[in-house]
């Protein structure tokens, strides 16, 4: 059944999603191929989440948040996370104002629209840990002084894969944080020559900021307002209890696979991910292609595997790809 305002929300979403092409030509100017990783970088902004993105040096992942950045009217911070970087070096702390006598506090780099936390498992887990707050409750505590992160505000963290050299995996709760887990694979023979093209020309390649924040805020409201069916509904909340009980879903061969499943935040997140997803595609409801083609990043750093999981080598990659493959489409 079709929302009866969806001709009435179609036009909304035309008129708010004019920035949508504008900002994808800016990075194309710079990024060569990475479509998958250029929509969920979109995503991400709309839905107003997190995104980790994974992939082993050189494959772009800094220079395409940078590029996003660029094409944004909006203050962006590159934070490198490095073994000796401290809390304070990221929040701030607080400082003797000799004037005044009395301590105040130093704002950090955090108090930004766009954080590029670059190399975020190159860093301890106390600095990781520090992000906790900015992330999930949107403010800042620095001393006896507490701060709210002005809107839009996304971190988008880089990491190398955890097997690298100094590198420490990101505790759960951190990694619960992020909406998506965005894993990138090299490019392809004709990508690679383009890339060879396109970098070694010596020229630097001027990006455009072409949307404001303001504009962002905006189109976040609408993305709020596409339609969902009931049946989409079920099936989202399908998905996310099969990881949890695969056995009442009729996946008893993932039963002693998985030790923890996704949480209920799994399920909002795939609700919105998949919202976004219509609104950068121009529809004003969704369909279950788009739960399914964001599936994989909502979910993957959410279902923790069983040691026989790992023993057998089985990812949770392997588990979401059995669960979509699985649960019946609505």
């Amino acid at each position: 059944m079709v929302h009866p305002d969806i001709e009435v929300l179609n036009q909304r979403i035309a008129e708010q999603s004019r920035f949508v092409h504008a900002i994808v030509s800016e990075i194309e100017k710079v990024i060569v191929g990475q479509k998958a990783l250029i929509e969920r970088l979109l995503v991400s902004l709309l839905a107003d989440g997190h995104v980790l993105v994974e992939g082993v040096p050189g494959l772009a992942k800094t220079l395409a948040v940078k590029t996003l950045a660029g094409a944004i009217e909006a203050r962006f911070q590159r934070l490198q996370f490095t073994p000796d970087l401290l809390p304070a070096d990221l929040i701030g702390t607080m400082v003797y104002n000799e004037r005044d006598r009395e301590f105040e506090p130093k704002k950090g780099p955090i108090f930004a629209n766009l954080i590029l936390a670059d190399e975020i498992n190159r860093a301890p887990a106390k600095v990781q840990s520090a992000l906790l707050e900015a992330m999930q409750e949107r403010q800042v505590t620095i001393g006896r002084h507490t701060f709210p992160l002005e809107q839009p505000f996304l971190v988008l963290a880089t990491q190398n894969p955890i097997e690298q050299e100094g590198t420490y995996p990101l505790p759960e709760a951190q990694v619960d944080r992020f909406m998506l887990k965005v894993n990138i694979s090299y490019p392809d023979r004709d990508e690679e020559l383009a890339i060879l093209r396109r970098m070694t020309t010596g020229e630097e390649i001027q990006v455009n900021a072409v949307v404001s924040a303001a504009d962002i805020v905006a189109a976040r409201r609408v993305v709020y307002d596409v339609y969902m069916d009931e049946k989409i509904e079920n099936y989202i909340v399908d998905l996310v209890l099969a990881t949890r009980d695969p056995a009442e879903h009729g996946l008893h061969d993932m039963v002693d696979l998985i030790e923890y499943g996704a949480s209920p935040r799994a399920s909002i997140y795939l609700t919105v991910t998949s919202k976004a997803l219509a609104f950068l595609r121009g529809r004003g409801y969704v369909t279950p292609d788009d739960v399914r083609s964001i599936a994989m990043d909502v979910l993957r750093h959410r279902i923790i595997v069983s040691y026989e999981a790992e023993a057998e080598d089985v990812t949770s990659e392997d588990i979401v790809e059995k669960l979509l493959n699985t649960i019946e489409v609505p």
